[in-house]
């Protein structure tokens, strides 16, 4: 059966998100000397830019979440969740049913709601904060330079390079799950239109998607 699973603004923080991390990653990289594409101080100005665009970005989602109730998607739990990773690891390969069934109102499967929690709270917290301490550790006022008094960036940097990496693995990782829904695009399909098709009710259907 059709369902509208994806509304607007959802579909357009998804793909913004997105393009946001990953081009912060493009210039995060040329920063870091492993590319060289724009330059180094174009990099750094396009990074910065891109980075105050997706913390504008996570306010809206984040006041959306809150008064739209969606936050209560992402609440992680206990329920199959050993059976969900071990359809993953190999029950995927071998034909076995999906353990968990999406819904409009349960979107996400118990990995991905314990995933998801903990690139909220802590992912994607630590690459904000440490990119602010990065950017404003010392920064020219009127007539001085203000310091945030850190003692040094080399965690702060390591702190932020860590997180990069882990997201980088987080978007590689979340590609290749959008293959396995029912079909090789349908999921790629839904994040476009909004519209999925659902099995349905069946305790013991396969459903869920990346």
């Amino acid at each position: 059966m059709r369902h509208y699973v994806y509304g607007g603004f959802e579909r357009f923080w998804h793909w913004a998100q997105a393009v946001l991390i990953l081009f912060l990653a493009l210039t995060g990289f040329e920063i870091h000397g492993s590319i060289h594409f724009f330059g180094f101080e174009q990099a750094v100005a396009y990074h910065s830019t891109a980075a105050y665009a997706l913390m504008v970005l996570i306010a809206f989602a984040g006041f959306w979440h809150l008064t739209t109730g969606e936050w209560r998607q992402y609440v992680p739990t206990r329920e199959n969740l050993l059976k969900q990773a071990d359809y993953y690891l190999s029950g995927i390969f071998r034909g076995a049913p999906h353990p968990t069934k999406k819904t409009p109102l349960s979107k996400l499967n118990p990995l991905q709601k314990l995933v998801y929690a903990g690139l909220k709270t802590f992912l994607i917290p630590l690459m904000v904060g440490s990119g602010l301490v990065y950017m404003f550790y010392r920064y020219p006022q009127r007539y001085s330079v203000v310091s945030l008094k850190v003692g040094g960036l080399e965690w702060v940097a390591i702190a932020h390079t860590a997180g990069a990496f882990l997201l980088l693995a987080f978007v590689i990782t979340h590609l290749y799950l959008i293959t396995t829904g029912q079909t090789l695009t349908s999921n790629l399909k839904a994040m476009i239109t909004g519209y999925e098709d659902l099995p349905d009710e069946d305790p013991h259907g396969p459903a869920a998607s990346a």
